[in-house]
């Protein structure tokens, strides 16, 4: 492939850059390890969300081009799994090498089709390559255990084995990261995937592929099925008894109904769903690292994240001086193409989206929230809105009861501990939630009685590949990430084995 980075950049114009890495990007469908059209000749458009325009056109899968897909994984699985450890152990990391070495190429790629910043694309290629990285390692490392029954009449074996062939659905806000952190664990487990990217950003996700076929990956353990008709996809594979397992990160709703279908061949399932977080600020926090962590919290691409600080309680004693510090960094904030260096927010990915933040927003200042900074769309090309911050947020309104996925921020008061953990605990989504006090024993207390899957204590950022990453109640199960994300691609035997002696 054409690595863009290294091809003298001083000796092409923006716009040729973003067109030669357009270009190196496979269009077609990755099946039994050729890239190839359509079953039926389709396509689909894929737009830059920060100027509409169209970046590239790529083969719109079908259920025959899903079949046929899964065809490849089955027929790869068994060599797969017996591959050995440290085989797929460093196929992984030459893999998790070149997209380091690329890392310019996959950043530039997600800021055309998603819009963020490019500082923030770095970040992610980052935080993605780890997960090749991490899972490199943990493949050598998946333990099994054999010891003595208690009445010492006979001996227990345990090992672990691949789940099989996975289905893995992406979504679009991290296209990298949800690519590495599904593919990576099934890859060091001994599985083989049909993976289906989001049909917004699914260019990260085609070159992520290509990447790990160079890698040294065999033909057939990753199939790619991008397409504008996601159901084509799902529909006749989870009703196929040779998928044995489905990941899938995006909406509540959609994966309520996957469950559902998934239940019927009783497949194994990892579902990271919708979140409500929640960013906790007591009276004793230090406001300035309060401000700082709200601004990573809730700022991270745009506010379009599960994670994504979605409402701030704030003690009343302080809630005055933390919103209007709040809104001052809000407001220092540059709204633009994320190719321009200067710009810290891009745009949202697309008019719904936009609309959707916006709706969300009127409704709260109707009820009475009072913004303190933005609460508008950006005028001009592309999905922008004003980077907000509202206060006096009633505590019905809708905005504090969905994810917003934008760069909004609600205010609301608590005056006691038990309040906060009430009003934390309300929403229906249990995946993330932001700890702020000096007091660690409070800290602890707090973290003991709220739902959530993951705590920052006095920290904005919390994802990190060797941490469990997942929610409770309806931001769904499972976990990705850490030493438990193998063992959502495996299976556990148990071997009695008559004593010996």
């Amino acid at each position: 492939m054409t690595v863009v980075s290294d091809a003298m950049p001083s000796a092409f114009s923006r716009e040729e850059r973003e067109g030669v890495l357009i270009a190196s990007v496979p269009t077609g469908l990755l099946i039994g390890g050729e890239w190839r059209e359509a079953s039926d000749g389709g396509t689909f458009d894929v737009h830059d969300p920060a100027t509409g325009e169209v970046l590239a056109t790529l083969a719109s899968a079908t259920s025959l081009d899903a079949v046929a897909a899964l065809d490849a994984a089955d027929a790869a699985q068994a060599s797969w799994a017996r591959t050995a450890p440290r085989v797929r152990a460093e196929i992984l990391r030459r893999a998790f090498d070149l997209v380091t070495a690329r890392a310019e190429d996959f950043a530039l790629l997600m800021t055309l089709e998603m819009g963020k910043p490019l500082a923030e694309a770095r970040g992610e290629v980052t935080y993605g390559a780890e997960f090749l990285r991490w899972f490199s390692e943990e493949s050598v490392r998946d333990y099994g255990r054999y010891l003595t029954t208690p009445e010492g009449k006979n001996k227990i074996l345990v090992q672990h084995k691949p789940v099989g062939p996975c289905l893995l659905i992406t979504p679009w806000n991290f296209p990298l990261a949800m690519a590495t952190r599904k593919v990576a664990p099934a890859v060091a487990a001994g599985c083989t995937m049909v993976l289906k990217p989001a049909n917004l950003t699914p260019l990260t996700a085609q070159l992520f592929a290509q990447t790990m076929m160079e890698a040294g990956l065999p033909a057939g353990v990753l199939n790619v099925v991008s397409t504008s008709n996601a159901p084509a996809i799902s529909g006749p594979l989870l009703k196929d008894s040779r998928l044995r397992k489905i990941s899938f990160t995006g909406s509540t709703p959609v994966g309520k109904r996957l469950m559902a279908d998934a239940a019927k061949n009783v497949l194994r399932s990892s579902m990271e769903l919708g979140g409500n977080a929640p960013f906790i600020v007591f009276e004793d926090a230090d406001l300035d690292a309060a401000v700082e962590g709200a601004m990573a919290a809730k700022m991270r691409n745009m506010g379009e994240a599960c994670t994504a600080a979605n409402r701030f309680l704030i003690h009343e004693s302080v809630a005055q001086e933390f919103t209007r510090k709040f809104a001052t960094a809000m407001g220092k904030l540059t709204v633009g193409r994320g190719t321009d260096p200067a710009t810290n927010v891009g745009p949202l990915i697309d008019a719904r989206a936009r609309a959707e933040v916006h709706g969300l927003v009127t409704e709260a200042i109707e009820a009475g929230a009072v913004p303190f900074v933005g609460g508008s769309p950006v005028d001009g090309p592309g999905f922008f809105y004003q980077p907000t911050v509202l206060a006096n947020v009633p505590s019905n309104a809708a905005i504090l009861g969905q994810e917003i996925f934008g760069p909004v921020a609600p205010v609301t008061t608590f005056a006691t501990e038990e309040e906060a953990i009430k009003l934390a605990n309300s929403s229906e989504y249990g995946l993330a939630s932001y700890l702020y006090s000096r007091d660690f024993n409070k800290l602890l207390r707090v973290a003991e009685q709220i739902e959530f899957g993951m705590v920052g204590f006095n920290a904005g950022v919390i994802s990190n590949a060797a941490a469990p990453f997942g929610g409770v109640k309806q931001s769904g199960l499972g976990r990705e990430g850490g030493a438990e994300g193998i063992s959502e691609y495996t299976t556990t035997q148990y071997i009695g084995i008559s004593d010996p002696y």
